[in-house]
């Protein structure tokens, strides 16, 4: 291949490193309430599995900050840059009274590769569309179900 300057050949970007987010990680997005005039934080312990570039995560069992409202992603690695879908299906007794919330997201894996930072959009109750910053911290590598046990339980900041 050539760059369009004589001599100066164009060269193919380097291949993805390879790395596997699979694990536990610890979710952490904010919001602003219209309703209730404020900003809240959403915690929840997420299992990610990656299966070469998707990643597909899910908040486990009873191990979020708002009881009974799991998160769901379907994401999608490119180097360091991870972008896709989320789904949040809050709780029939909660405050939302069982919404389902959706959107997208796109996070900026550091290089360490332990924490994934940006930022989501999606509507809002008053047919808006907010977003607001969304992190990922790595808590474990592995998702053997004892690992998965430990971290079943609503997570503190």
């Amino acid at each position: 291949m050539a760059s369009g300057e004589p001599g100066v050949p164009v060269q193919a970007a380097p291949a993805p490193i390879g790395e596997d987010y699979s694990g536990v990680w610890l979710s952490r997005y904010e919001f602003y309430s219209s309703s209730r005039d404020g900003t809240f934080t959403g915690l929840h312990h997420v299992v990610l599995t990656q299966h070469g570039n998707r990643i597909t995560g899910r908040s486990l069992p009873g191990a979020s900050s708002n009881p009974d409202s799991p998160v769901s992603f379907d994401l999608t690695a490119d180097r360091n840059i991870v972008t896709g879908t989320w789904v949040e299906q809050t709780a029939q007794d909660g405050y939302y009274q069982g919404a389902r919330y959706h959107g997208a997201i796109q996070l900026l894996v550091d290089p360490t590769g332990r924490r994934m930072a940006g930022k989501w959009v999606g509507f809002g109750k008053e047919f808006d569309v907010n977003t607001g910053p969304w992190e990922l911290r790595l808590l474990e590598k592995s998702t053997a179900d004892e690992v998965l046990a430990q971290y079943g339980s609503p997570p503190t900041e």
